[in-house]
């Protein structure tokens, strides 16, 4: 099953993913060790990189809601 692209509202580009050895650059996904970088040319990685991003991405905006709305909370009870 194919997942959509993630919109990579939080992930920036040259960053690696959550904690992961994962960096995704120029549209490509990159394995990145101190000892040297080599593109993730598995479909079957990529796609679940791919995955994890926009999980990652989608639990950023919802936390960013979250605190939006307990901050609006907070102003009322003021």
């Amino acid at each position: 099953m194919s997942h959509p692209v993630p919109t990579w509202a939080s992930v920036h580009p040259s960053e690696p993913l959550a904690g992961t050895p994962a960096v995704r650059r120029d549209g490509r996904w990159w394995l990145v060790t101190p000892a040297g970088a080599m593109p993730a040319s598995d479909p079957r990685l990529t796609s679940e990189l791919d995955r994890f991003a926009a999980d990652m991405a989608a639990a950023d905006r919802a936390v960013a809601k979250l605190r939006t709305e307990r901050a609006a909370v907070r102003e009322d009870q003021l």
